[in-house]
Formats: C-alpha cells, sequence, structure tokens
C-alpha cells in the first residue's frame, strides 16, 4: 500500500525541534555506534554500490543469500524479542495478579465496595493517562538515541520528561481530590457508593505525584532496554500492596479496619515505594542514562518540543480511549450496581490477558525505536510482525480460559450467583477476540515506538467513539441486551482496531516519520 497524501501531511507537521535531531534517511553517517549500544548483532553485509549493473544470476544469489541471512536472524529476533519481553511479562503478570487480589479481598465486602473502586479508578485512569502518554514520546527519544549510540542525549530526555510528568502528577492529584465527590456522581454511582468511593479517589489522588515520577522513570529505561529494573521495582511495590491490604481492609494484626479506603491507603503506600526505590536506582547510577537529582535543573524547549510532538498526540489517545471507557462505564452502571459488579469483575478477570500483551508491546515500542535510530527500518518491521505473531499464539490460550473458565474465575470474587452468571457470558464474549487484542497492541506499540502517535490517535478515536460506545449503547440499552450487549460492543471496538493497525504498519508510513 502506498503512502497516503495524509501521511506525508503528518510528517511534514513534524518540525526540526533540536540541533542533535535524527532524521531517518536511510543512510547511515559517520561512525557506526558503540558495540554495546548497538540493540541487534549485525547480521549481513551490505554492498558497497547499490547502482552497480549486475549479471542476473548474480542478482538471484543475491537475493537467496539476504534470504537465508534473514532467515538465520530470525532465532535471534526472537531472542533479544523475548529478552525484553519476558522480564515485562513476570511485571506484568505481578501487577495483574495484585490488581485481581485487591478487587477479590475488597469484593467480599460485597457488590458495593467492587462498585466503589471500579467507578473511582475510571476517573484516575483518565487522569494518570494523561502524563503516561506523555511519556511515550520520552521512551521513543530515549530508543532512539540508544540506538545512534547518543548516551548523554536520552539522559537528557529522561530528566526533562521527569520534571513534566512530575508537575502534571501535582495538578492533577489536587484537581481529582478536590472534586471527588462531584466526579463519582458524573460517573453515575449510586448513594451506597459515594461515601466509600470518594474516601478511596481522594486517598489514590494523594499518591499522584509519586506514581507520575515512577511511571516516568520507568518508561525511560524501557527505551534503553532495561525491563528488568521495572520489574524489580513493581514487584516488591506490588508485594507491600498486598500485605497492605491485608492488614488494612479488614483490620488485621491490631491494624484499623478501612475497608474500601484500606485498598487505597496500602495502593498509594506501595506506589511512594515504588517511587523511592526507582530514585535510588538511577541515583546510583544506570549503564545508559544518568539523572542526577542535585543537579541544577533548565528546561530544555528543544526537546520537551520533540517529547510533545510525540506525546501530546499519545495523551489526546489516551484521553480519547479513556473518556470512552467512562462513557462505557456509564452505561453499564445505569443498569445498577449488580450488573457493574459483574462487569468490573469480567474486566479485573480480562486484564490478565492484558500482561502479555503489554509485555510484548513494550518490547516492540523499545525494538522499533532502536531500530530505527540504527538506520534500520527494515529490521524494524521485521521486529514488529514478529512480535505480533508472538502475541496472537498467546491471545489463543487466553481465549481458552476466558471462554471454559470463566465462571470459576468470577467465583473467585463473589459468591453470588448472578454476579457470577453475568462475568461469565461477558468473559465468553470477549474470548472471542483475544489474538486480534494482542496483536493490535503489539502493533500499536511498534508504531509509537516508530513515533507514528498521530496515526494512533485516529485508530483510537475510531474504536472507542466510532465502535465501542455507539454498538454498546445500541446493543446494551435500545436492544436490550444489558451488559452482553455492552461488551459486544467493546468486542467490535477491539477487532475494528485490530484491523486499522494492522493496515497503517503494512503500509509502512511509520518508517520515514522525524522525532
Amino acid at each position: 500500500m502506498d503512502r497516503s497524501s495524509q501521511d506525508e501531511t503528518l510528517i511534514q507537521a513534524l518540525p526540526d525541534t533540536s540541533e542533535n535531531k535524527m532524521i531517518d534517511d536511510y543512510e547511515p553517517k559517520g561512525e557506526p555506534p558503540p558495540a554495546e549500544s548497538e540493540p541487534f548483532p549485525d547480521t549481513a553485509d551490505k554492498t558497497a554500490d547499490n547502482h552497480q549493473i549486475q549479471d542476473p544470476a548474480v542478482c538471484n544469489d543475491g537475493a537467496k543469500a539476504a534470504s537465508k541471512a534473514e532467515a538465520d536472524d530470525l532465532p535471534a529476533l526472537r531472542k533479544r524479542i523475548l529478552n525484553l519481553a519476558l522480564p515485562a511479562l513476570v511485571e506484568q503478570t505481578l501487577m495483574t495478579l495484585v490488581s485481581m487480589a485487591d478487587m477479590i479481598m475488597v469484593g467480599r465486602l460485597g457488590p458495593w465496595a467492587i462498585t466503589s473502586v471500579g467507578l473511582s479508578n475510571q476517573p484516575t485512569f483518565v487522569a494518570m493517562s494523561v502524563f503516561i502518554a506523555l511519556n511515550v514520546g520520552a521512551t521513543a527519544l530515549v530508543a532512539r538515541f540508544v540506538g545512534a549510540g547518543e548516551k548523554h542525549q536520552a539522559s537528557k530526555v529522561a530528566r526533562q520528561a521527569l520534571v513534566i510528568a512530575s508537575i502534571m502528577g501535582i495538578i492533577l492529584g489536587f484537581i481529582g481530590y478536590y472534586y471527588a465527590t462531584e466526579i463519582l456522581l458524573f460517573m453515575g454511582a449510586e448513594h451506597d457508593v459515594i461515601g466509600p468511593g470518594t474516601d478511596y479517589f481522594r486517598v489514590i489522588c494523594m499518591g499522584m505525584p509519586v506514581w507520575a515520577v515512577t511511571i516516568s522513570l520507568t518508561a525511560a529505561l524501557r527505551g534503553t532496554g532495561d525491563t528488568k529494573t521495572p520489574m524489580t521495582v513493581n514487584t516488591f511495590a506490588n508485594l507491600v500492596n498486598v500485605v497492605g491490604n491485608y492488614l488494612l481492609i479488614y483490620g488485621h494484626f491490631g491494624f484499623p479496619r478501612l475497608e474500601v479506603k484500606g485498598a487505597a491507603v496500602a495502593t498509594t503506600f506501595s506506589r511512594i515505594v515504588a517511587c523511592l526505590y526507582m530514585l535510588y536506582h538511577i541515583k546510583k547510577g544506570d549503564k545508559n542514562i544518568q539523572i542526577f537529582l542535585g543537579e541544577r535543573f533548565r528546561f530544555d524547549l528543544g526537546i520537551i518540543k520533540r517529547i510533545l510532538n510525540i506525546g501530546i498526540p499519545a495523551a489526546l489517545e489516551q484521553a480519547v480511549m479513556r473518556s470512552g471507557q467512562m462513557t462505557f462505564a456509564r452505561i453499564v452502571s445505569s443498569f445498577g450496581t449488580i450488573t457493574y459488579a459483574a462487569h468490573q469483575i469480567a474486566l479485573n478477570i480480562e486484564g490478565f490477558s492484558f500482561t502479555p500483551g503489554m509485555a510484548f508491546q513494550i518490547a516492540a515500542t523499545t525494538l522499533v525505536g532502536q531500530s530505527l535510530g540504527a538506520k534500520d527500518p527494515d529490521r524494524a518491521e521485521r521486529v514488529g510482525w514478529e512480535t505480533a505473531r508472538i502475541g496472537a499464539l498467546t491471545g489463543i490460550l487466553t481465549f481458552g480460559i476466558y471462554f471454559f473458565f470463566g465462571k470459576y474465575l468470577a467465583f473467585l470474587y463473589t459468591d453470588d450467583p448472578t454476579v457470577m452468571d453475568l462475568a461469565a457470558g461477558a468473559l465468553k464474549i470477549i474470548a472471542l477476540i483475544q489474538p486480534l487484542m494482542l496483536a493490535n497492541f503489539i502493533l500499536i506499540g511498534g508504531l509509537r515506538g516508530a513515533g507514528d502517535t498521530r496515526y494512533t490517535l485516529f485508530i483510537t478515536m475510531a474504536g472507542f467513539w466510532g465502535l465501542r460506545v455507539v454498538m454498546a449503547y445500541l446493543f446494551a440499552v435500545k436492544l436490550g441486551l444489558g451488559l452482553f450487549g455492552a461488551w459486544i460492543g467493546m468486542a467490535m471496538d477491539m477487532a475494528g482496531r485490530c484491523t486499522l493497525s494492522y493496515l497503517r504498519f503494512k503500509a509502512g508510513g511509520w518508517k520515514h516519520i522525524r522525532v
């Protein structure tokens, strides 16, 4: 597929913002980067003169040799993908298990408690997604600079992103704390969840600044290819969270019984621990990025502009997605506390399939960015397709788990038969599109690693608002299918976004984007 005029417009709209910018003209200039910063080993020699007229037989031999070199490179490519993805997979799995444990412990308090936490988390994710998305720009730039061997520039990007995220965390935390009750009323919360939901939301908002710092540093480290440090940090923090939940939700070992508020206190405390752990690691020194906390800081408008060129479209994408999720949640909450509790349980279980999707998405974002930084767009494309293939195969496994064992998983959260049946039915619907969902996660990650965040914004907008919200309203409300109708709309959204991301990645326009 040829690159469209719209693609050309998007590429031209990204201005030259720094004397250190890297232009992907695919002609390596100067000396190659040091061996330690190369994201991949060299696997094939390049011809000295691409314009020399050769004998057809020689050309055929060359083509066969290139094909063999690419095939020989595939095991090394898969190994590199798995080396990055597996630590992230462990990290994401532990985070998901902790989230499930949170909901299980809260769920034993009753459906009102599940709904309080679920409705409070929706606006929290909207607020946090703004600066999480801004860090997409930091990850992409750090990956490019590391791929080009410019570690000093990678460190500058990480420091600028850290300060921006910290400021935004303070602002968003203050807004959320002050307007907590109004936000929950807007979400359609019923009378029995307003009080506990407000307490939960306010405590979570108090921890937003430290959460912002941790997310920013994690994004920078992943851009360098370091997924082990975030895994270690989040593993420790998640253990703190689980222990805190056990002590504070039910009041064990002399601690006060805080119920839903106790879950929020445990979560916020674990985020403080993660932030301190991450700052200690950075202060101790990282091989690719160096951030000296006591060093005098100045805003670098050139770097900030480059971060925002990628980050703002990503932030808008997240805002579109999260606002779509909020609207979707309001549609479901209109059917009452029992239905929304079942919906929240099904979402919590479905999060388990996000773990491989997010892990392989991190690998795709990092490796695509590093490949383009090293002026190797062909390898960037192979990374994307191979990672998506692995993710889709993983989706077959999660299909089987959700379709056949959904009711047993729901039983971990509640013994209410109505809630269990509703949650199991929703999981059967979403099971059908698991391979497509995971492939979409990964291809979107590859596009973000290339800096193609404007098109991912379009994909998200089309999926969430063009399909999920519209179809959920049609099937759930107008056709009277309730929760099952809403989840049919969700499945249609995921299938549609997978189609669009596949077409965009296949077109290849992302290879030529300047960041």
